[in-house]
């Protein structure tokens, strides 16, 4: 991380370097926090860096802050505004991954929610791919489970969560694959250790429902609505078996960091034909125009940064 970036922290623009916590930040040693992923995209013919469903991603972070008894100090409006200064302020030309968040900020012991002050900070960070094969992913489903939601509300983004993703991602590449598939707690699928997952099967879309302790993902919503809107697909969204995911025609993980990435194979299932799908290949060309302001039906997902 470079230490000469403007961030947001506390209420001002300061360096990097010099918006530091302690080490017995409550955030920090308890998981007591939230945030969100946001992708900027920077179009050079248009000398403009566009970004992405702020909205949708500050409403999401204001709920999950709620659930975790915080308030942020700006609404949602306010918080673009900020987001776009932000962007001005360090002469961004170039793709970015800004990440919002709010935690707990006490230093002291003890497990709680209340009687805890909090911290609000917006970081920028260069983007960088964080998916390397494009054209599929191999996958298993995870020995883990998702974390329920009688356990923690996996609908927010809490930072502690996050260890249930990472020991399902280091378990499935420590077993030869590139990405882990959560069941939910009764044995259906749920979704990837960072992303929602989709598949086509006989001309229609699914995805699990809500129900089954997924993220509902903004990238999740777009597509939802996308493939309704320009494909005219039929939408399902239910419980799906593992054994749906063998007799896929097509399947994708959907996220703000990764976009569109398809599956090629599910447990060493070869997913299709092992190529991309048409269904994910018309998908994502879709979306990769929405996200650079080159679809007139979606300019109200997109924020310009230079206009």
């Amino acid at each position: 991380m470079d230490q000469e970036t403007i961030v947001f922290s506390n209420g001002d623009f300061v360096r990097y370097a010099d918006a530091k916590v302690g080490l017995m930040t409550h955030g920090l040693q308890y998981g007591t926090g939230c945030f969100e992923g946001i992708r900027g995209f920077w179009v050079p013919e248009d000398n403009e860096l566009y970004l992405f469903q702020l909205k949708e991603h500050y409403d999401r972070l204001t709920t999950s802050a709620k659930i975790l008894t915080m308030k942020l100090p700006y609404d949602t409006a306010k918080l673009i505004e900020l987001t776009v200064e932000l962007c001005r302020r360090n002469t961004i030309k170039g793709d970015v991954y800004i990440r919002p968040f709010i935690c707990k900020s006490a230093e002291d012991v003890g497990v709680r929610l209340h009687d805890a002050p909090e911290l609000f900070a917006i970081v920028p960070v260069p983007y960088a791919p964080y998916v390397k094969k494009p054209n599929g992913l191999d996958v298993a489903v995870s020995a883990w489970r998702r974390a329920d939601d009688t356990m923690a509300p996996p609908r927010a983004k809490i930072t502690g969560l996050y260890i249930n993703s990472a020991l399902a991602k280091s378990q499935a590449v420590a077993d030869g694959y590139d990405e882990a598939i959560f069941l939910s707690s009764d044995g259906h699928v749920s979704e990837a250790s960072a992303a929602n997952i989709f598949m086509v099967r006989d001309g229609a879309l699914l995805t699990p429902d809500p129900s089954q302790n997924v993220l509902e993902g903004c990238t999740r919503k777009a597509i939802l609505t996308i493939a309704k809107k320009n494909l005219g697909m039929e939408i399902i969204e239910r419980s799906v078996d593992r054994g749906e995911l063998y007799a896929a025609d097509e399947i994708f993980l959907t996220g703000t960091a990764l976009g569109i990435v398809p599956v090629a194979s599910v447990d060493r299932r070869t997913v299709g034909t092992g190529t991309v799908g048409p269904i994910t290949t018309q998908l994502r060309t879709i979306y990769e125009q929405c996200v650079r302001n080159r679809d007139a039906n979606y300019h109200h997902w997109i924020t310009k940064v230079y206009a």
